[in-house]
């Protein structure tokens, strides 16, 4: 009994021990783990209404934020072009159809930009992507035939001159121009520019894997040397060159084997969109006389609208919209998207210099340091983007200040909930009023964003983890523990 009364006392006074460590004491605790001593850490928590420091650990260290770059070309892009902003893409042709359908000249397809040309739910919806990707683009084409259009006695123009043709920023990797997430930048974008790749090894030993993309657009040629051996080891192997459009598949696989997929990216937007479009029209019963090509506009050429009598066109959803898919998931290109049409409404030029320069003009005027930030890109993924803890909170405190606080706070995962941060947070309980962007690349983790669900007692927080060697769940498991300490202050 004795006993049982000492251990229950031990624990009493273990809890109210804990609920008198201070975030310093708690933060202090986390960073002794073995994992956080081969890291770097940059920490920085702030009261967004006040501005006061409520913790700082390597606030004003320059390191790589991965993904939480997109905080900041969010942040310009509503602050730029405002939450209602709208993308066009038209259909345009010299001349109207005369009275037998017929045109005299190419059809040209012109992108302005717009990321939702795809199957993607517009507001975001957690779960998977469903439906067919080529729906906005065929309801063109729809739109095209109620035009009267049977005969195009010219080309199909795939047009992305709106901005210069530099696909991908500087600090991307080869590797990352393969796969969806690094898919090229343009003002005509189908599908997030990526295709879903799947294979299926043969049913018998020596049978050739069954390979299919979708969208089923003829544009790759495939060279398939996949072996099915019994008892064969399942490593499959997909590649493409790049300035290609070959898709190498290899390895070996054991026959029946389950499918594998793969999201690829498409090497030229443009010239994918025409041809999606050429077949698009074809299936409607339009004769193409013409070949399908691209049309891009080379760095140093200047602007030059693509005019004509308009036979269709489309309309985005809401700006807003856009960037909430661009925090909730994560989404690299649409990022990139939206900085460079900042470039180009504000700086008449649709480039990341030009964007960045406004960025550069942004940062500045929430009173911070050139040298609290470089970047390369507006996704994340460029190895060369650096920027400090206190350039996320700065802009965190600048939106929290802003006519579009609400909106933008609700850009960003649910702690445990939605986004990328749906399978983050396991074991706690009541973190919902965590609402923070991810970043991960090889040995980087952040998190910066919000904790607290009294917006006047909200406190704005970055945490930035560089240079590490224990396994990305360790890390990960430090930064939601020092996440959930942050939310736990803001509550005291």
């Amino acid at each position: 009994m004795l006993r049982t009364s000492s251990f229950a006392a031990s624990l009493v006074v273990l809890a109210v021990t804990a609920q008198a460590q201070n975030l310093d004491e708690k933060i202090s605790q986390y960073l002794s783990d073995p994992a956080a001593q081969r890291a770097v850490f940059g920490i920085h928590v702030v009261e967004p209404a006040t501005g006061r420091v409520v913790y700082s650990l390597n606030a004003g260290l320059p390191m790589t934020p991965a993904s939480n770059t997109k905080l900041l070309s969010t942040a310009l892009a509503i602050a730029r072009l405002g939450p209602d902003y709208r993308f066009e893409t038209r259909i345009l042709t010299a001349k109207p159809p005369d009275a037998d359908g017929w045109i005299g000249g190419d059809l040209r397809l012109v992108g302005g930009g717009d990321p939702t040309l795809s199957a993607r739910d517009i507001p975001y919806k957690k779960g998977a992507i469903q439906g067919d990707p080529l729906k906005p683009l065929a309801e063109l084409a729809n739109k095209v035939v109620e035009a009267g259009v049977r005969v195009i006695d010219g080309d199909i123009i795939g047009d992305d001159t709106r901005w210069p043709w530099l696909p991908y920023p500087d600090g991307w990797t080869v590797d990352d121009t393969v796969w969806e997430y690094g898919a090229p930048v343009s003002a005509l974008t189908i599908n997030d520019n990526a295709l879903l790749l799947t294979i299926r090894p043969g049913r018998k030993p020596g049978e050739t894997a069954d390979i299919s993309l979708t969208p089923a657009v003829e544009y790759y040629t495939i060279h398939n040397t996949l072996k099915t051996h019994i008892g064969a080891p399942r490593s499959i192997t997909v590649d493409r060159q790049p300035n290609t459009r070959v898709l190498l598949i290899g390895g070996t696989a054991a026959p029946n084997g389950g499918a594998a997929s793969q999201l690829i990216a498409i090497d030229d937007p443009a010239a994918f969109a025409a041809q999606a479009f050429a077949e698009l029209l074809r299936a409607r019963g339009v004769t193409i006389r013409g070949s399908v090509r691209a049309a891009h506009r080379l760095p140093g050429q200047p602007y030059q609208p693509s005019t004509g009598v308009e036979l269709a066109k489309r309309v985005s959803p809401p700006l807003i919209e856009i960037l909430k898919v661009v925090n909730k998931v994560s989404q690299n290109l649409h990022a990139e998207i939206a900085l460079r049409e900042v470039g180009f409404i504000k700086r008449s030029e649709g480039t990341a210099d030009a964007a960045h320069e406004e960025m550069t003009e942004f940062l500045t005027s929430l009173g911070l340091d050139r040298k609290d930030f470089a970047l390369a890109d507006g996704s994340g993924l460029s190895r060369r983007t650096l920027a400090t803890p206190t350039t996320f909170t700065a802009v965190l405190r600048s939106m929290y200040s802003s006519p579009w606080r609400d909106a933008f706070y609700e850009l960003l995962p649910i702690a445990g909930e939605d986004g990328t941060l749906s399978n983050r947070f396991r074991g706690f309980r009541n973190v919902t009023a965590i609402r923070a962007k991810t970043g991960s690349i090889s040995h980087v983790a952040a998190l910066s964003g919000y904790a607290g669900e009294d917006s006047d007692r909200r406190l704005a927080f970055s945490i930035l983890v560089n240079d590490f060697t224990a396994p990305s769940s360790e890390i990960r498991a430090i930064v939601d523990k020092i996440a959930v300490a942050i939310l736990e202050e803001g509550k005291r």
